[in-house]
Formats: C-alpha cells, structure tokens, sequence
C-alpha cells in the first residue's frame, strides 16, 4: 500500500480527481433530462466529484501538516498501549536506517553529518518510539573522536510527525547552518513527536496509573541516548526545542525536570495542557497534578529554577496574551528570551521564520564543544 504521506498516492488522487470532473463536464449535457435516471446520474457525478477532490485536497494536506503519518494512525488501529520491552545492556537505541544530509560542503558524513533512523526504548517506562538522529558533521572528524557533544530534543506538535521536522521544518539543514557559521556548537539532534502511546495525545504527562511519558522523555531518553552516542550526560549541555504541543512539553520539562533538560525553546507552545477526546482524563481528577503541569502556574508559585527559556509568538497568535504573562511572571535564576513576530499563525511557515534565530540563542546556552 502506498505511504500515506508519499507523493505517490498523492499525485495519483490528483489525477482520478481531474478525471472525475472533466468526465462530469462531458457527461453533463447527457444527463441533462428530468427521468429519475438522469437525476440519478447527476446526483452520482456531482458526488464522485467532490469525493476525488476532497481527498486529494485531504491527502495534500495530511502531508504539509503530517497530521497522520500512516495507515494505521488514520484508522485507528494504533491504540494499543506500550509494552515492556527487555532491554539489552548498551543498546537502548536501535538504527533502522541511515540518509545523507545535504549541503554546500557535500553530502559525505565529516562535512554533512548523517541522519539514522532509530527506536529509542524506555528502560524505566516500557515506552518505546520512532526517532531521527541528526550527528553533526564534527562527530565524524578525528579532531572530535573522543569528545561528547551537546544533544537537543526536537518535539513536533500533536499529532504531528518526525519527517517533517526534517523535510518541512528543516532542522538539520538549519542546524547544519548555524553550525558552520559559528552560531551553534556542534549538536546532536534528537527528533521526535510527542505522541509515543498509540495515537493518544497525552501532552507529556506522567498519567496517573497510565504511561509515564513525561519521564520517558525526561529519564529513560537521556540515558538511553548517551549510552549510544557520544552526547553529555551534562544536564547543561541538553536542551528541548517543540512547537504547539511539542513546545508545551519542551517548557515543562525544563521547569518541572531540570535535572534532565536546563534549556527549553517553544515555538507557538502553549502553558497548560488541554482536556479534550484527544487526550482523555490526564490528570486523574487530581487538581494539584494538574496545577504542576501548568507553566504559568509554576513560575508564579513554585522556586526558580536556574533554567533558560524561549518563547515565540507573533502579535496575532493565540497565544501572545498568555506569553505576556509568562514574561511577566518569571523570576531570576530562570532566564527567559522572546521571539515576536509582526504577524504569523499556529503553522509551518511561521515555525521556520523562528527557527534560525532560535538556534543562534541555543548557541549562547550550550558550552561549545572543542576539538583535540
């Protein structure tokens, strides 16, 4: 079957639906007459038309958007729950593939870095998902051959996907950038979307008597990532990046585990974790857990803590008036930066205007890995 995502199914729901209207404009003058059979042929017609269009136009978009990446997420037959998985010792991270990155330099691996395709599994949690592994092209140079980099989560928004935080949003191309250009230490990416039990949005919370998936990300990712590359164990030296839901995720985790992450950047994120179908009972009528996943609400009652925070909006996102507050209502040690722009949405576009000057401000947060 062809990939949900692919151009293939893509281009081929394209042409059936030029096809199904060019054929309704030659038949219509046929189906012209008042019987019940040319009724029925233009009640027919007019629905295979907009049928073909509607999913073409539905199969476009799931791609821009990566709303649903497989079969199996738009039918619904992800649901099952996580498993425990018995790890073996040193290798929590499985690669299932690898691809060239790209750039002015060329494409081999000590000028470009790599991308791997991995499983990462939850030692702690019995969660294990899908990742992509960007290695900066210093992970392969001799000068680095026995130096630990800096790592960066990268979170895509619910339901989201990976692959597009690669071919839409372009990390690693802007990482790679920012890195030849001096603005961001060599770094290694770690992408992922925030959905890693089923198709459940469960916004990143340890759900009471559910999956633990904020300390998935927090605990067993870190660990599991470190015991396979050379990334510091450093809690300074991790960093979040997330936009929409990923962005929540990224701030929380920074504030409520800042042993884990001490950096935390929010592209169009929001402060408090929503309830709807999508996410079910999150919090176990327990009003204390859900206040503790509230960033807004931790900044203005609980310690700072010694983290560094981003926040991007633009003055018409629906989110502008909650990141006053957010400016408003941290307190010293925690740094925190903004990103404002003229005007923007909740979408891709905006997402990559913010992304470069984001990386720039990651940069001055990560200590700058030097060679031998």
């Amino acid at each position: 079957m062809p990939s949900l995502t692919g151009n293939l199914i893509q281009i081929i729901a394209i042409l059936l639906a030029v096809a199904a209207f060019v054929a309704t404009l030659s038949l219509w003058p046929k189906l012209a007459g008042r019987g019940w059979k040319s009724w029925t042929g233009r009640l027919g017609a007019f629905l295979v038309t907009q049928v073909t269009v509607l999913v073409a136009m539905g199969l476009v978009a799931n791609s821009y958007f990566g709303f649903y990446t497989t079969w199996s997420d738009l039918l619904g037959t992800d649901g099952a729950p996580g498993t425990v998985v018995e790890q073996q010792p040193g290798k929590p991270v499985a690669v299932r593939g690898e691809q060239k990155v790209y750039s002015s330099q060329g494409s081999a691996r000590e000028r470009a870095g790599v991308i791997q395709q991995v499983e990462i599994k939850g030692a702690s949690t019995g969660i294990s998902s899908d990742a992509y592994v960007y290695l900066p092209p210093q992970y392969f140079q001799p000068g680095y051959a026995d130096r630990k980099f800096p790592m960066a989560l990268v979170l895509a928004g619910y339901p989201g996907s990976a692959e597009k935080l690669i071919s839409l949003m372009e990390y690693p191309a802007s990482a790679l950038t920012a890195i030849e250009a001096g603005k961001l230490p060599p770094t290694v990416l770690v992408m992922m979307r925030p959905t890693v039990v089923g198709n459940r949005d469960t916004e990143c919370v340890d759900i009471p008597n559910g999956p633990q998936v904020e300390t998935y990300f927090a605990e067993d990712l870190p660990k599991a990532v470190t015991a396979s590359y050379r990334v510091s164990e450093q809690p300074g030296q991790r960093a979040v990046i997330g936009n929409s839901t990923g962005g929540y995720c990224a701030l929380k985790f920074a504030l409520r585990r800042p042993d884990s992450y001490r950096t935390a950047i929010s592209l169009s994120g929001y402060y408090a974790a929503p309830t709807d179908v999508t996410t079910g009972d999150l919090f176990g009528g327990n009003e204390q857990l859900e206040r503790e996943n509230d960033v807004l609400w931790r900044l203005r009652n609980t310690p700072p803590s010694p983290v560094a925070l981003l926040l991007a909006t633009s003055y018409n996102e629906q989110n502008y008036p909650a990141t006053q507050q957010m400016v408003a209502a941290f307190k010293a040690p925690t740094k925190l930066a903004t990103i404002t722009l003229d005007s923007g949405g909740h979408n891709f576009h905006t997402w990559t205007r913010e992304i470069p000057p984001a990386l720039e401000w990651l940069g001055k947060q990560l200590t700058p890995v030097q060679p031998v």
